[in-house]
């Protein structure tokens, strides 16, 4: 029997939500899988459809970790557990170190959760629940030297990438709605992201004004939602980025993946942004399993999705003129084109089928 305690979990849409969705499913392929998650909306018959026994917790969030914590000794106890998986140092963290003892624990880190200094009070009670965990698993190298910088020994972290089950297939409606959505446009650009800082999608829009000369026929498409919606619709206009652009709040799975694959260019020049950082990027593999190249960011673990000068490049996201002339390198000679088939052949090393062996092993 495998455990997982997670915060993050579908039906909810976003990278997080896949990774445990995607852990889960694989692991489903060695053994049973009982899940400890959230309560959201759409989860009845999300759950019901899964095939995978999930437990929803609800309530005050400063009480559900204490009832979800009760709720997996309660389990534990009750059943021979091969190995707990969990998503954060704080889903981790109220959990009985006894029920851990006789099994694998792994406890997942990324970049933004862990960047505390070292000696703070945030970062002391991040050590000390990530030292119940057998193995910590970090999504990159840049995520490990991170977590080691801020006091966690090396010998406890493995590095073990997020995993990706793309491609899937897409119907012909959704095929027919992106094409739609990208007409003749050239180049067919694409962000698939939150909207904060870190991102950089206001120095997107302003490098897409700064292309239009170049590219008259230009088409940039992101998808997401956040806090900086507005900013980014105001930029638009102001722009006057009224046909080039367009920012879809929210998406299907199925269009998503479908308007992947009309696109010719992954654009994610992540930067740091206070202790926000990029550890990973797992949407750069996902565009990269539609044939779809990338560029991103120099700041975080981007160069652990991309290969440098082989399946997109990395720039400074916080330079336009960065962003621009790796945008003008990713386009010349029709090199998007020789860049997409290697992040093709690159992705399938994500694979869930592979990446599951890699805990496996460890267990």
């Amino acid at each position: 029997m495998f455990v997982i305690s997670t915060r993050n979990f579908p039906p909810e849409i976003g990278g997080m939500q896949n990774l445990m969705g995607g852990l889960s499913l694989s692991l489903l392929k060695h053994g049973p899988v009982k899940v400890f998650a959230e309560k959201t909306l759409g989860e009845e018959n999300f759950d019901k459809n899964l095939g995978i026994d999930v437990t929803r917790v609800s309530g005050f969030k400063i009480l559900r970790k204490y009832r979800k914590a009760n709720l997996i000794k309660e389990f534990s106890l009750k059943n021979s557990v091969r190995a707990f998986f969990f998503d954060h140092w704080k889903s981790i963290e109220k959990i009985d170190d006894k029920i851990l003892k006789n099994s694998t624990s792994f406890c997942l880190i990324h970049s933004k959760e862990i960047n505390h200094a070292e000696g703070s009070f945030i970062n002391k009670r991040m050590l000390k629940a990530l030292s119940k965990a057998r193995y910590v698993i970090s999504n990159s190298e840049f995520t490990k030297k991170l977590a080691m910088k801020n006091g966690l020994q090396e010998n406890k972290i493995r590095i073990i990438h997020p995993g990706c089950n793309y491609p899937i297939k897409i119907d012909n409606k959704n095929l027919d709605k992106a094409k739609e959505l990208f007409r003749n446009c050239f180049p067919k650009i694409i962000t698939v992201a939150r909207l904060d800082k870190r991102k950089s999608h206001q120095n997107i829009l302003m490098t897409i004004k700064n292309l239009k000369p170049r590219f008259p026929n230009i088409k940039y498409i992101s998808i997401g939602d956040g806090e900086e919606m507005q900013k980014l619709q105001n930029l638009k206009n102001e722009l006057g980025l009224g046909n080039e652009v367009l920012i879809l709040k929210e998406s299907t799975e199925l269009l998503k993946v479908a308007l992947l694959e009309q696109s010719d260019l992954f654009l994610m020049p992540s930067i740091i942004y206070k202790k926000s950082v990029e550890g990973f990027g797992i949407s750069f593999i996902e565009a990269a399993a539609y044939r779809t190249g990338s560029i991103g960011g120099i700041a975080g673990g981007a160069s652990d999705a991309i290969q440098d000068g082989i399946s997109g490049y990395l720039c400074d996201g916080g330079d336009l003129n960065s962003i621009y002339e790796t945008i003008i390198k990713f386009y010349d000679n029709d090199n998007y084109k020789q860049l997409g088939k290697n992040a093709f052949i690159f992705s399938k090393n994500f694979h869930w089928d592979k990446i599951i062996k890699k805990y496996i092993k460890l267990i």
